[in-house]
């Protein structure tokens, strides 16, 4: 009998510290003002875009996936890929295929991408992603993909030390942060959030680094949630494709 109470005893306990570890842990208050995608870079085809075969800008996602239909694929999940300038270059640090299109962008003047420490979003040739700060990055020879944008939203599993936790700075904001596993965290919010409460949607699923990537104009294509915009006027697009379904 005393042997039964102890068990009894024992899992009740653990089934308290359970409850207690569920109710410590961080949680958003923008859950319902955001969308997401969650990539694994071993299973899916990510790449990053700007120009056509011809040098031509695609864009928006529109012309994005009318691309690469030509080449029988489809587009899984497409998302804006940092902040551009007026004639739709990337702002800051662009490589593409392991060619550095735009280098790295160290300097200082305002606006959010320069809101330091800014960032760059990285995968290397054996599809591996990194998010660091600017200063922090080094290109080995094995980038395959890059795009530098700022602030940094979360830093070594902390918020940017800037953000402020009532702020009425609010606008449509998108970003992407490396999960636990190692996946991509690609998060766009629905409704106007602050920066502080945008990264602390990213902290509150472990991401140890995550990347604002821009603001009003962000557009996020992600069928299987039947969150489907497709147009924009962007300089870098990321974007995750399959072989066309037959009909």
């Amino acid at each position: 009998m005393k042997y039964k109470r102890h068990i009894l005893l024992t899992t009740f306990v653990g089934l308290v510290i359970v409850i207690l570890i569920s109710f410590s842990k961080k949680k958003s208050n923008i859950d319902d003002k955001v969308i997401y995608y969650v990539a694994d870079n071993n299973l899916e085809d990510i790449a990053f875009y700007w120009k056509d075969g011809s040098g031509n800008v695609i864009g928006s996602i529109q012309n994005l996936k009318t691309m690469i239909a030509k080449d029988n694929k489809e587009l899984v999940f497409a998302m804006n890929g940092g902040m551009f300038r007026a004639d739709n270059s990337p702002q800051g640090l662009y490589i593409d295929q392991f060619k550095t299109v735009i280098p790295l962008d160290t300097s200082s003047a305002e606006g959010n991408f320069y809101l330091k420490p800014n960032g760059v979003f990285y995968i290397t040739s054996n599809n591996t992603p990194f998010i660091c700060k600017t200063e922090d990055f080094i290109d080995n020879g094995h980038v395959k993909f890059a795009t530098q944008s700022g602030p940094m939203l979360v830093i070594n599993g902390e918020i940017h030390p800037d953000f402020k936790e009532e702020s009425t700075n609010l606008h449509i904001r998108n970003g992407v942060g490396i999960l636990p596993d190692n996946r991509i965290f690609f998060v766009m919010s629905k409704a106007v959030v602050n920066l502080y409460d945008f990264a602390n949607f990213f902290q509150s699923y472990g991401c140890k680094n995550a990347l604002y990537l821009d603001g009003y104009v962000s557009r996020a294509y992600i069928p299987e949630k039947n969150w489907m915009q497709t147009d924009g006027n962007f300089g870098v697009i990321i974007g995750i494709t399959a072989p066309m379904r037959s009909e």
